[in-house]
């Protein structure tokens, strides 16, 4: 799945780049019936009529490239207010935040880091959780997405 989330950024980014847009996110979801989730924003953030329009461009895309066998529902959205951290420049915006990160595997015997991200580089960031600071190598991140400020206020309990 993750080899197919890159073909897709790689087929579809300069495509949507092209357009005035950014290619936040890609995501290929279910095993039967597969929904592709496709998530652009603009400096001067996204609508509706944006996500119409890129959709529209896409799926002609897709149906001439035929990236992904069977069928599948395409949806286009902005990445909204827990928008995922997608790209080193992504989390670089995202320093000071409070983040949620999720590794491909196991990392110093957890998977899922929740905490403040402290700082970023070209290889990783660092995320301090509970007083702790983990080193996290953006190979090694499964998904990553900033924790709202509504979110951060519910407690752990009601989560």
């Amino acid at each position: 799945m993750f080899g197919d989330r890159i073909a897709l950024r790689e087929l579809l980014e300069p495509v949507i780049e092209a357009m005035g847009y950014e290619l936040v996110m890609v995501e290929l979801t279910g095993a039967g019936s597969k929904t592709l989730r496709v998530y652009i924003d603009s400096p001067g953030g996204i609508v509706l009529d944006d996500c119409e329009t890129v959709s529209r461009q896409v799926s002609t895309l897709l149906d001439v490239d035929d990236p992904i066998s069977g069928e599948y529902a395409l949806e286009v959205s902005s990445p909204g207010l827990d928008r995922p951290l997608a790209k080193p420049e992504h989390f670089r915006r995202a320093e000071g935040n409070m983040v949620r990160i999720r590794m491909i595997r196991s990392h110093l015997g957890r998977r899922n880091f929740t905490g403040l991200l402290k700082c970023v580089s070209g290889e990783g960031a660092v995320v301090e959780v509970d007083g702790e600071e983990y080193e996290l190598a953006y190979n090694d991140i499964d998904r990553a997405r900033l924790v709202s400020e509504f979110e951060n206020k519910i407690p752990r309990s009601r989560r």
